[in-house]
């Protein structure tokens, strides 16, 4: 997977330059890092298990304890972006990238593709019979849920990113 630049904004309070991976330092106990990793995947159905894959395990190596449950959240919010993206984007973004952050007490995932239009998610209605539509609608309770904040913005080279923010220290 290559790296993408970065796009997207934080919640209010994170600050606004994109972080960069501080080194850990020697001490008696490891400092937990903060930066940005992004990858680049090919906008198919099998990127949708291998970023989730590669997202846990970034997790997991960066020496903070995130709860289960809010890892949880994380992953299938991934999921559902990234499968966002190869649904509905792949004729005009044959690639997407991914970027997780962690800064200033916050998680950050966000998925970026180059089509051009926002996209909605379809109001929870039971006496209608979607098979799909409310992945969105799963993202922003999911994120709501946690105490965080989720978003679509537009890209400089006319995509978007559509990305989720979830706080660490509220668990």
């Amino acid at each position: 997977m290559r790296k993408m630049d970065s796009r997207g904004g934080f919640p209010p309070g994170a600050g606004a330059v994109a972080p960069v991976a501080t080194p850990v330092q020697e001490r008696a106990e490891p400092r937990p890092q903060e930066g940005a990793w992004r990858f680049t995947a090919p906008t198919l159905d099998s990127s949708v298990p291998r970023l989730r894959h590669s997202v846990r395990e970034l997790i997991d190596r960066q020496g903070r304890r995130v709860p289960e449950d809010l890892v949880h959240s994380v992953l299938l919010v991934l999921s559902e972006l990234v499968t966002n993206a190869v649904r509905h984007a792949a004729l005009l973004s044959p690639e997407i990238g991914v970027e997780i952050s962690i800064r200033d007490g916050w998680l950050r995932v966000a998925v970026e593709d180059s089509h051009p239009y926002r996209p909605k998610a379809l109001a929870a209605e039971p006496d209608q019979e979607h098979t799909g539509g409310r992945g969105l609608l799963l993202v922003k309770m999911v994120t709501t849920e946690a105490g965080g904040l989720c978003d679509v913005e537009q890209t400089c080279a006319g995509g978007k990113v559509v990305w989720a923010a979830f706080p660490l220290a509220l668990r």
